[in-house]
């Protein structure tokens, strides 16, 4: 696309040059009535003054953007870093722009990309809403990271990379529906999205629709415009209301884990146990999400894997290496404290049955989610320790368990081989 000059706008408004000049710097010395004409000419045509980068030539600017949208989601902090890396790395300067949930993205683009001659920009987060007219006005090569186009008629023509939103929104949906929930509750985005929050919201129906659970309205709660968007104090708010209306749901599925501990918060100051009274889950697997208390069970996205992949189809899109990619990550549903609650259950069970037997007081075995992951004891207190021979997986079958609980308890010569496989042990 040909760039618009100053002498362009003019032209188009039959006025010279000073005019328009006088129009942009706001200058009194101007006619309402041209000054209001100039400022549409410019906005219609995407016009924005260079100012010092004017004749900056484009193959000497060495500058990649990122444009964020949701700058208070938490998931996109690790997402960054990589990013400032491998930007560094190729000796370009990074420029981080926020977008307000109210901003037009490609708008904001087209004024950055000219004011810094920008030879690539990152969307981070939105956009997937924009039509392919919009997204052809942008000069420069980009890519769009955490947000896919499936479903779009020209998803082939831009580059991008995320995950199936709609899948994995729908195997978390999935998961609460296993664990016995069927009034589920979602922290969603702004009625308007129809971009991520959009896309998570159909993941959520989907399933409780194929599990002939009618959809409750209620139950879908839109975060605040006037709030930061997928903010913990975003989640906190809409889980309040819900509280306040007397809305009732057994679990909470929050599009973001930020969303996810705002609501765990307000559950909490509501007096609620969590998971005991409400299950609260998330999605983006966050490093806060793994050592909040509770733990939150999430979708984990790859978002280093992702950042990586992300900068290098736009520096190869930059270097004409490569044609437009899409690349759909699977997510991963990592369970949190509240999984452990039924397992934790189950060797207290077995303990309180064996004891009951023996007629004596074992100690607790140590529970853990899977390899490298905190250990928790029956207690519920947090236990750190290297050795993890009698570890109680969530994978374990009940028979795994039992063994497990039983050498960990007490010395397993003194455990009979009836009592192992009587039904009111092994329980």
């Amino acid at each position: 696309m040909e760039c618009i000059t100053i002498k362009d706008v003019a032209r188009v408004c039959g006025v010279g040059v000073s005019t328009v000049s006088r129009a942009i710097n706001n200058h009194p010395d101007i006619n309402p009535e041209t000054k209001e004409m100039i400022m549409q000419v410019i906005k219609e045509n995407n016009y924005v003054p260079n100012n010092s980068a004017r004749n900056l030539k484009r193959s000497d600017a060495r500058a990649i953007a990122i444009l964020i949208k949701g700058i208070s989601n938490q998931f996109f902090n690790s997402m960054i870093k990589v990013f400032e890396e491998e930007i560094q790395k190729k000796k370009y300067s990074l420029v981080l722009q926020h977008v307000d949930a109210w901003q037009d993205e490609t708008e904001v683009a087209l004024e950055l990309e000219k004011e810094k001659r920008l030879r690539g920009i990152i969307f981070l987060g939105g956009i997937a809403s924009h039509s392919q007219e919009q997204l052809k006005k942008i000069p420069v090569p980009f890519v769009l990271s955490t947000v896919s186009l499936l479903g779009k008629e020209y998803k082939n023509d831009y580059s991008f990379v995320s995950v199936d939103d709609v899948k994995e929104s729908c195997r978390m949906t999935e998961h609460l529906i296993s664990q016995g929930h069927e009034k589920i509750a979602l922290l969603c985005s702004y009625k308007e999205d129809v971009s991520i929050g959009a896309l998570r919201l159909t993941g959520y129906k989907k399933a409780l629709e194929a599990h002939n659970i009618p959809v409750d309205e209620r139950w879908i709660r839109h975060m605040d415009p006037e709030l930061d968007s997928y903010s913990m104090e975003s989640g906190y708010r809409m889980t309040k209301a819900l509280l306040e209306e007397g809305v009732d749901c057994t679990a909470i599925f929050a599009i973001s884990d930020s969303l996810a501990i705002g609501a765990v918060r307000a559950l909490i100051d509501a007096g609620k146990r969590v998971p005991m009274d409400i299950s609260v889950a998330g999605f983006d697997g966050t490093e806060m999400a793994a050592y909040y208390n509770p733990s939150i069970t999430t979708i984990r996205q790859p978002a280093e894997t992702m950042a990586r992949e992300t900068i290098k189809l736009l520096f190869d899109s930059i270097k004409k290496k490569t044609n437009v990619q899409q690349l759909i990550f699977e997510g991963e549903l990592v369970p949190g404290g509240e999984d452990q609650e039924p397992l934790i259950e189950q060797c207290r069970e077995i303990v309180r049955k064996f004891n009951s037997i023996y007629g004596e007081t074992l100690k607790e075995p140590q529970i853990v989610l899977s390899e490298g992951k905190r250990i928790k004891g029956l207690d519920g207190n947090e236990k750190m320790g290297k050795s993890l021979g009698n570890a109680i997986y969530l994978s374990d079958s009940e028979e795994e368990i039992t063994k497990k609980v039983m050498s960990a308890v007490t010395d397993p010569n003194r455990i009979k081989k009836d009592d192992l496989g009587n039904p009111d042990v092994c329980m």
